[in-house]
C-alpha cells in the first residue's frame, strides 16, 4: 500500500470564497432589478388588413370545406382507379382464358378437318381402286363395235367424271369451312370492338357524373355561404364587430 498526506482544510480561505461568491450573485441580481425592461405603450391601431374578423373565418372555413371536398374527391378517385386497376386486370385474365379457350377449339376444329379430310382421301382411294379393278375386268369389245366410241371407255369415263366430282366436293367443303372461320372471327373481333367501346363510354360518364356532381356541391355550399353573409351583413351590430383592436 502506498503512503499518502492528509491536508487539513483552511476554514478561513474557504469562508472567503463564498463571500465572494455570494457578493456576486447579489451584485448581478442588483444590475438585474436596476436594468429592467419598463412597461410598453403602444397606440391601439386596426389589426387584421382590409377584412373584417367575420369575412376572415368565413374564408378560413370556405377552404377548410374546400380542403374536406378535395380530399373526398382524391379519396373517390383513389377508389375509383383503383376498381378500374382491378375490372382492367380481371378482363385481362378473361381475355387471356377467351383466348386459350379459341385456340383449343380453332386446334380441335382444325383436327377435325384433318381427320375429314384423312377420311375423304381414303374414301376417294378405295373408290378410285373399285372402279379401277371395274375397269380391269370389263371384256374386250370388238374394233367395229367402238369405231363411233371415243379413245376412253365408258367406265373410264364414268370414273374419271366421279373422281373429279369428289374433288370438287371437297373443295366446295374446304372453301365453306374456311368461310365459315373467317366470319366467325370477324364476328368475335367486331364484338370485343363494341365490348371496349362500351366500357369506354361507361368510364367517361361515370367520371363526369361524379365531377358533376362534385361541382353542384361546391356552388350549393358557396350558396349557401353567400346567403349567410347578406344575411349577416344586415344585423345591426356588424359595423361595431367589423375590426379588431389589440
Amino acid at each position: 500500500v502506498s503512503p499518502y498526506v492528509l491536508i487539513t482544510p483552511n476554514e478561513t480561505r474557504r469562508n472567503q470564497l463564498q463571500q465572494m461568491a455570494q457578493k456576486e450573485l447579489d451584485d448581478l441580481e442588483r444590475w438585474k432589478e436596476e436594468h429592467r425592461s419598463g412597461p410598453i405603450k403602444l397606440t391601439p391601431q386596426r389589426l387584421g388588413g382590409k377584412e373584417s374578423e367575420a369575412q376572415a373565418r368565413q374564408k378560413q372555413q370556405m377552404m377548410l370545406m374546400q380542403s374536406k371536398y378535395q380530399q373526398k374527391y382524391k379519396r373517390e378517385e383513389y377508389i375509383r382507379t383503383k376498381k378500374a386497376a382491378e375490372e382492367a386486370e380481371i378482363l385481362k385474365k378473361k381475355a387471356i382464358q377467351r383466348e386459350k379457350a379459341e385456340r383449343l377449339e380453332a386446334k380441335k376444329k382444325q383436327e377435325e378437318m384433318q381427320r375429314r379430310e384423312m377420311y375423304f382421301e381414303d374414301q376417294y382411294y378405295k373408290t378410285t381402286e373399285l372402279l379401277n379393278r371395274l375397269d380391269l375386268g370389263l371384256p374386250k369389245s370388238h374394233s367395229c363395235q367402238i369405231a363411233n366410241r371415243g379413245p376412253e371407255s365408258t367406265a373410264w369415263t364414268r370414273s374419271h367424271t366421279y373422281k373429279q366430282a369428289l374433288q370438287e366436293d371437297e373443295n366446295r367443303r374446304l372453301e365453306e369451312m374456311k368461310q365459315e372461320q373467317r366470319r366467325k372471327a370477324e364476328l368475335m373481333e367486331f364484338k370485343q370492338k363494341q365490348e371496349e367501346e362500351a366500357r369506354t363510354r361507361a368510364h367517361q360518364n361515370e367520371q363526369r357524373r361524379v365531377n358533376n356532381a362534385f361541382l353542384d356541391r361546391l356552388q350549393n355550399k358557396m350558396q349557401a355561404n353567400s346567403i349567410y353573409q347578406r344575411e349577416y351583413s344586415r344585423s345591426p351590430d356588424y359595423f361595431n364587430n367589423s375590426c379588431w383592436v389589440s
